[in-house]
């Protein structure tokens, strides 16, 4: 559906003014509202945060980052700061200190497109950040693996993400579920174990704090096995109710549990969403379709020729310390540069960076050093959560394609999404560059995931990591 907006039958909404008798947008109709619960030095929630409706009997709405380069394609500066300015109010709590203010204005303003105040808060968020701390980092799959490497990265700490792809030859050494998702089941495969079995404090990164179930199921499992004295928890939104428990029940485990984020939200849930859900999946569904998906013509550019900085991973599936931050934030300038040159990207050209599920950091980082170096980047990551997309006032995802996975997961084949990559209508990008490891460089990721953006980009590269 497009431009217009959605009627539901069966469930009451909230009218905007007594007058008012047009039908609500898809945001109105679902009722759901969002409200500032931090303090002075906090971002907005509002500002951060867009609303949409999963596909998911689990949970009916989905808050949307806009700084986290997930579902929106954003200036991967501003993403890149926003985990690097969280990393900092990490290290303040872990030194005793209150968490530092944010460059509110700067941050709000960077949100709303601004470029040059993504620049100069990116600017801020590095020079605020890089104290070494003797902690671990552990990232949730798949929405936090670049956040957590921004914030490892802030606190020169060793970091590990969890991930739903197994590997021959790499040994389980934990797991835990994320009980609202899509997809549940998150394994621990770092190749050094004393990386979770050391009693150094833990920091776990995640984009958004609902309940807090999947960050006390991670530290009650990795507790009983291997207990420490203090753990962090980092988002870049804590949405918990007043009422949570999280703290206190980490305490009757034994270990102390500090809350760090960049914004505080209250969320307001009408008794009756799980209807209204499904009367505006329904009404958007009936909507019409676009064309399917062509055959692109594609490029393909490996990063391992271009000057990439061996041994340095490709992501922290199995761990990343900081010589591999250090290491990679020497190289990338140049990387970038060979990048840019060989794909034959221009300055002013409009060009998307898409990030694989889990592959998002490498992703982040070659964007922000291409948008250092004057191109007109956004950055975005595909996903494997299933959510409702139609172009509807204020509402957070107006276009999306799905395609099937690329990279033969454990969990078997299905359909995986990316979001506000642009309709078959609207203004094209000038290039996209997808970025894959190489078990994800597959016929399927051509007759998938490349052949739904052809009529997205006039121009399409396939950027392989070693």
């Amino acid at each position: 559906m497009t431009g217009t907006s959605v009627p539901v039958s069966g469930a009451s909404v909230p009218v905007t003014a007594a007058h008012d008798t047009r039908s609500p947008s898809v945001v109105e109709a679902m009722g759901v509202v969002l409200h500032d619960a931090g303090g002075p030095g906090d971002a907005d929630p509002r500002v951060l945060l867009g609303l949409a409706l999963r596909r998911n009997p689990r949970r009916a709405q989905l808050l949307v980052s806009r700084v986290l380069g997930k579902h929106v394609p954003t200036d991967p500066r501003l993403v890149r700061a926003a985990g690097l300015l969280l990393g900092a109010r990490v290290a303040d709590v872990l030194d005793g200190c209150a968490p530092r203010p944010l460059p509110v204005d700067a941050l709000h303003t960077a949100v709303a497109g601004d470029r040059d105040a993504a620049s100069a808060v990116h600017a801020e968020a590095v020079d605020g950040s890089g104290r070494a701390h003797d902690v671990a980092v552990l990232g949730f799959a798949e929405t936090a693996t670049a956040l957590g490497h921004c914030v490892a990265e802030a606190l020169r700490a060793d970091y590990l993400h969890s991930t739903r792809r197994p590997v021959a030859g790499i040994a389980t050494a934990g797991g835990f579920t994320e009980e609202h998702s899509h997809a549940t089941d998150h394994l621990l495969l770092p190749t050094d174990p004393a990386f979770l079995t050391a009693p150094r404090p833990l920091v776990l990164v995640d984009d958004e704090l609902s309940t807090g179930r999947t960050a006390f199921n991670t530290i009650a499992a990795l507790h009983e096995t291997a207990p420490r004295q203090r753990y962090v928890l980092a988002a870049l939104v804590d949405s918990r109710p007043p009422d949570s428990r999280l703290v206190d029940d980490v305490a009757a485990l034994g270990a102390r549990l500090d809350v760090v984020s960049l914004a505080r939200a209250g969320v307001a849930l009408p008794a009756d969403l799980a209807e209204r859900a499904d009367a505006l999946r329904a009404a958007v569904d009936a909507g019409p379709t676009g064309p399917g998906p062509r055959s692109p013509d594609v490029v393909r550019v490996r990063l391992a020729d271009l000057g990439w900085p061996h041994p340095t991973p490709a992501g922290a599936r199995h761990g990343f310390g900081p010589a591999d931050h250090a290491r990679l934030a020497a190289a990338l300038p140049a990387v970038a540069a060979a990048l840019a040159g060989t794909a034959g990207l221009h300055p002013g050209a409009r060009t998307l960076v898409l990030g694989t599920e889990e592959l998002m950091a490498v992703p982040l980082r070659l964007a922000q050093e291409l948008a250092d170096a004057g191109h007109d980047v956004s950055f975005s990551t595909t996903t494997r959560s299933p959510a409702v997309v139609t172009d509807d006032p204020g509402y957070a995802l107006t276009s999306g394609i799905t395609f099937p996975a690329h990279d033969d997961p454990a969990d078997g084949p299905g359909p995986r999404y990316a979001y506000n990559v642009g309709g078959p209508g609207d203004q094209r990008w000038d290039h996209v560059l997808v970025v894959v490891d190489p078990p994800a460089d597959t016929p399927a990721l051509d007759a998938g995931l490349l052949a739904a953006l052809a009529g997205r980009t006039h121009a399409l590269t396939v950027v392989v990591t070693p």
